[in-house]
């Protein structure tokens, strides 16, 4: 067996490598290739089986499927790069997929409506709302002017004495909307004052060097 493909297939799913038996869904590879340009890329090793078992594919169908999902299902287009192995007889299609530096890409889901998706270990998850406003203010050409008001300096007084905030919790301390929390915690990111952190259930964030934030 070659190699490179099989250390590969011997990593096992995960944030950065997706399995499929096959392709057979435009829309269900658009949310994978979605998932991967949104966080930090990946590839897609097609003819291989969640258990890593190496199944082959037996047209160019699959490249066909890929190749249609990220120009017409994908906003705006997935480019990927692609390789075919041969694993004793077996044919083995490679994708791979870079990190998009026009985050975020949207991936047309079932229901007809465009969707933002994040891979988080070995899944593709929705993209939470500030996730979408961060990146969308992050490519703005605007830069961010931060008035540190009360309400700010609450927010980085709580994340001194404690590892990390979710927005509910931001909401409830300091008694403001969801709408005006989000914003602030964008500004902060943007700021490189936060950092986000995610898991598949859901969002936190924290101090991007914890310890080191000195109040003017």
């Amino acid at each position: 067996m070659n190699t490179y493909i099989e250390k590969l297939i011997q990593q096992g799913e995960s944030t950065h490598l997706d399995f499929k038996f096959q392709v057979n869904d435009f829309k269900k590879i658009a949310k994978t290739l979605v998932a991967f340009a949104n966080t930090e890329g990946g590839k897609l090793l097609i003819g291989v089986r969640d258990n890593g078992d190496v199944a082959g594919v037996h047209t160019d169908e699959e490249y066909y499927m890929i190749e249609t999902a990220a120009y017409k299902y994908c906003k705006p287009e997935i480019d990927f790069a692609y390789r075919t192995w041969n694993i004793e007889g077996k044919k083995i299609l490679e994708i791979d997929v870079p990190a998009s530096s026009a985050k975020p890409v949207y991936a047309l889901n079932s229901d007809g409506k465009w969707m933002v998706y994040v891979r988080v270990k070995d899944q593709n998850i929705l993209a939470s709302t500030i996730m979408i406003k961060y990146w969308k203010k992050e490519s703005s050409q605007k830069g961010v002017f931060i008035k540190f008001s009360d309400t700010e300096k609450l927010l980085l007084e709580f994340l001194k004495n404690n590892p990390f905030i979710t927005v509910k919790k931001f909401c409830k301390i300091a008694g403001i909307s969801k709408y005006k929390a989000e914003n602030i915690i964008v500004n902060l990111l943007i700021s490189d004052v936060l950092e986000i952190m995610m898991d598949e259930k859901k969002i936190w964030f924290r101090l991007k060097e914890p310890g080191n934030y000195v109040d003017e």
